[in-house]
């Protein structure tokens, strides 16, 4: 991988030894040319979403990327588990207990959760707080069957009404808490987090409670376009401090998997191997060169 560091092969495979591509971030790339193109780039983590997972094939996908020689340091997504509709309660639980079987299946320990907005006509937020913490309770003998671990994602308050009206950390972990840590974790995501002055301490709190399940990076980008859910900025393009979330992290006792997950139409639209090998340097400029420099 050519970066614009002047690192040496084996400092650049340091700088990416944490880096992890998300799955969506490239998804104009088909599961065998991504796990080529991380090959060749020296990338060694990958995210995967259930959809195009299935497309493929559960158990292709999994022979694939260990024949690849990645880990698979997430799949998404499970959640949506807010209607309290008894029909649809069932159809998410049963869907939930099918994402945790591929989650074990494909040799990841970590399941993201997203957990759900408002029912229609509903404004009962602690309501629709209270029926995900019903469901998790449900689920986690199974996820404890098979390994996996649930990780709340709380997601920016704009997608609390439609998407998940977990918002912030503290909520994440004020559900997490009541479940053993194995099973119910959380996830840190930059995009949705970063505006938050108590996420710094949130993210002391899972770290000291064994909770931080997974650290994602996306920079915010303004003006936001119309459609908010695919505005998530490459890496180094807008406000987000990345590496002192890093940092933070790691401070916290992190020592997991870094994942780059952007939903973007303009990186979709151009060459994918183009845009992971540009992904992987914005990482090691905007996160990881610090961390390298410090290295032993």
């Amino acid at each position: 991988m050519g970066t614009d560091t002047g690192d040496t092969p084996d400092t650049a495979a340091a700088a990416l030894a944490r880096f992890s591509i998300n799955q969506q971030t490239v998804k104009q790339l088909g599961l065998p040319e991504l796990a080529d193109a991380c090959g060749r780039l020296g990338v060694r983590g990958v995210g995967l979403w259930r959809e195009p997972v299935q497309r493929y094939g559960l158990r292709a996908a999994a022979r694939l990327v260990r024949d690849a020689g990645l880990t698979v340091t997430s799949l998404c997504r499970g959640g949506f588990l807010t209607d309290p509709g008894p029909d649809a309660r069932r159809r998410a639980l049963d869907d939930n207990r099918a994402a945790l079987d591929e989650a074990a299946t494909l040799g990841t320990d970590t399941l993201v959760l997203v957990s759900g907005g408002l029912p229609e006509g509903s404004r009962d937020l602690a309501g629709a707080r209270e029926r995900i913490a019903d469901a998790l309770a449900e689920l986690v003998p199974y996820a404890a069957d098979r390994g996996v671990r649930m990780a709340i994602e709380p997601l920016h308050p704009m997608f609390a009404s439609d998407r998940c009206v977990v918002s912030t950390l503290g909520q994440a972990l004020d559900l997490a808490e009541r479940f053993p840590a194995e099973q119910v974790g959380v996830v840190v995501d930059t995009y949705h987090l970063w505006w938050d002055d108590r996420a710094s301490d949130g993210i002391a709190r899972a770290g000291a409670g064994g909770r931080l399940a997974s650290l994602q990076l996306a920079d915010w980008i303004t003006p936001l376009p119309e459609g908010v859910l695919l505005g998530r900025g490459q890496l180094g393009d807008g406000a987000v401090d990345l590496r002192h979330f890093r940092r933070l992290a790691d401070a916290a006792g992190y020592s997991g998997p870094v994942e780059v997950e952007i939903f973007n139409p303009a990186l979709w639209a151009r060459d994918g191997v183009e845009v992971l090998e540009e992904t992987a340097e914005r990482y090691v400029r905007h996160v990881a060169e610090e961390a390298v420099r410090e290295a032993p």
